[in-house]
This record gives C-alpha cells, sequence and structure tokens, in this order.
C-alpha cells in the first residue's frame, strides 16, 4: 500500500493491539483511516497500540471517519486521490489540483531492499528479486530446503543470471501501476529469455505479462482480502486466496503462443495467472505464501521445486501434482488453439 491510503471497513479498529508479525521492515500506507479507535488493546500477544505504532511508523492517522459511508463512495465511484490534513484554514482551489495531480510514483524503489542477501539453505539455488516482498515469500522457499539469494529490484538480469540460480522463484509482489517499472521490464524480458525456471507473484505476474506482450490495467478498487475464489483452469479446482492489488492483467491481450490462462477468479472472471508456453515458467495473481492465511495455494511452491528438478517435495494431495505442460495441453486442448 505504498503510496496510498488505506479505509478499514471494520468500525471498531486496534482491539488486539500490534503484534510481532510483521511481513516487511516497516508498515508502508501512506494515510490510516478508521472509524473508532480502541484504546485499550486485549491479547496475549500484544506489544502496543495501533496508534504508537502508527507514530513509529511515520503514517498519518484519522478517526471519527463514516468509514462504511467512504467505503460505498469508493465501491460506486472507485479508488480516489485523497488527503488527510491538520490545517483546518485549507483552500479547496489550492488542494484540488494538487489531488487530480497526484500519482502513487515509482513506489517499488521506495519499499525494495538495498542490497542482496541470503537465506541459507541445502537444496536449490533460488533468485528473489525483490519488489516489495513479502517475508513469507522468501520464507516458504526457505523451509522447503532452498538457498534464497534477495535482490534489490533494480538489479540487472545479467548479475542474477551470472549467480547459474536454479531459478529465479519469485519475481514477487509489490506496489503501485506495473506500467510504472519500465526498467524492470527490461530486465525481465533478458530473464525471460533464458531457460531458468521462474515463479512469479502479484507484481512480478502483471511485469513478465508486459515483458511478453501482453497489457495491464486498473482495476475499478482492486482486490483487497483474504477470501477471494481462484479456479485453477486445469483441475476446475477452486482455492481459497489471499489478495491485494489494484491492477490485472488483459487475459484477452495475452497471445496464446506465449503465455495461456491457468487460474481465474471465480467472483469477476479476471485473470489469475498464466502459464508460459514452452517455458518452465508461470505466474499468480494472488498471494501462495498467505501469513496468515488462506493456505489453500502453497502447493505451488512446491511446483516450482518440481520446475527446478527436485525430485523429494513435501507431501501434498496427488490429484494437484500437475506439471506446467500439462497445464499448457489442457487449455490448448479446450480452446482448440493448438499449440
Amino acid at each position: 500500500y505504498a503510496g496510498q491510503a488505506v479505509v478499514m471497513t471494520y468500525p471498531l479498529i486496534g482491539n488486539y493491539g500490534i503484534t510481532p508479525d510483521m511481513e516487511s521492515r516497516k508498515a508502508w500506507p501512506d494515510g490510516y483511516i478508521v472509524r473508532e479507535l480502541s484504546r485499550m488493546p486485549s491479547n496475549f500477544r500484544c506489544e502496543g497500540t495501533i496508534q504508537d505504532f502508527l507514530k513509529e511508523q511515520d503514517i498519518p492517522g484519522i478517526a471519527g471517519v463514516d468509514t462504511r459511508a467512504l467505503t460505498k463512495i469508493l465501491r460506486e465511484k472507485g479508488t480516489m486521490n485523497g488527503m488527510i490534513t491538520t490545517n483546518e484554514n485549507y483552500n479547496l482551489e489550492e488542494i484540488l489540483p494538487k489531488l487530480k495531480a497526484y500519482t502513487v510514483g515509482d513506489v517499488v524503489s521506495k519499499v525494495t531492499c538495498s542490497e542482496k542477501y541470503v537465506l541459507e539453505g541445502t537444496g536449490k539455488k533460488v533468485a528473489l528479486l525483490d519488489l516489495g516482498a513479502k517475508n513469507n515469500i522468501a520464507k516458504s522457499l526457505n523451509q522447503r530446503g532452498c538457498e534464497v539469494t534477495v535482490y534489490p529490484a533494480h538489479t540487472t538480469a545479467e548479475e542474477i543470471i551470472s549467480s547459474n540460480p536454479d531459478g529465479i522463484g519469485m519475481l514477487s509482489n509489490g506496489p503501485g501501476d506495473p506500467a510504472d517499472c519500465t526498467s524492470i521490464i527490461e530486465e525481465i524480458k533478458k530473464l525471460y529469455n533464458t531457460d531458468i525456471p521462474i515463479f512469479a507473484i502479484c507484481l512480478g505476474h502483471q511485469l513478465m505479462a508486459l515483458a511478453t506482450g501482453a497489457t495491464t490495467h486498473k482495476l475499478k478498487y482492486g482486490h483487497r482480502g483474504g477470501n477471494h475464489p481462484v479456479k485453477d483452469l486445469q483441475t476446475n479446482r477452486v482455492y481459497i486466496s489471499s489478495q491485494n492489488h489494484g491492477y490485472v492483467v488483459d487475459a484477452e491481450n495475452v497471445d496464446p503462443n506465449v503465455a495461456v490462462p491457468a487460474f481465474t477468479n471465480v467472483n469477476d472472471g479476471t485473470n489469475e495467472g498464466l502459464a508460459y508456453v514452452g517455458k518452465n515458467i508461470f505466474t499468480v495473481q494472488f498471494h501462495p505464501e498467505a501469513c496468515p492465511g488462506p493456505q489453500d495455494s502453497g502447493y505451488l511452491f512446491d511446483r516450482f521445486i518440481e520446475m527446478m528438478g527436485r525430485s523429494e517435495i513435501m507431501p501434498r494431495d496427488s490429484r494437484i501434482k500437475k506439471s506446467i505442460s500439462n497445464w499448457v495441453r489442457s487449455y490448448h486442448y479446450r480452446t482448440g488453439s493448438g499449440v
């Protein structure tokens, strides 16, 4: 949520206080809007109030707002620009042009790590491009034995390739408009042109699509939260997923000779994943590393490890043990498009 303000729909926020469950080195929203603050949190893991947390993280917040009325406006009109101010004497004629001109901008550079680091492991060597990655992505790979090297977002493809990784798992999630990441897209094109297995999540999914000639567009109000159903188009099995994104890949602009749809959103039919033809590459819009859950789609990490050639994987339902080649063949059989 870097560059954005977050509106909470539940009316009383802060009941649990702050618990030690950070998925990034800091919280990134540029504003926090609630109806009412709970000033006396109660939870056995509580380490402070949300008010103190916002101060520590330098995030402006406001309470006393009818957030449900605001949410109805955003649902009808779509995501829009806004401002939190302590100035009661502002000039609306001066502020409106600034509000209209505001853009999120290059927030990936703001949230990425400053230098590469390694999570030691005894298994496959995996490169992770940090575009704003949740910590549990690297952890999910590391727990499966992988040695994970995390690279800053603007690392060149040549540096990653020269490290001779077994896979690039991950092109990570991240904030902002994917089309703004022009220099990163150019590097991803070079990664696509290798034979290195690649797995991408969220923003990484969008950037791989852009790097291979597809397009993206902004959703009216995005997909937010931990209860979005997505369908695996190979098995027709539906999984509950965690999602936080405002942009989506235009499935109709994906060249079927380059990639085929792998997942779709059950609610609105938007694209939720792609499998790339003739490549060991698959990408998803949702979060299989969701922390906290749902953990329905965690098997995708195992699928990626299979792509890298590992024979010993964590036990799981054999019905979902499918390869990318089967994924692609299934799509072309169903559509009659041929390979």
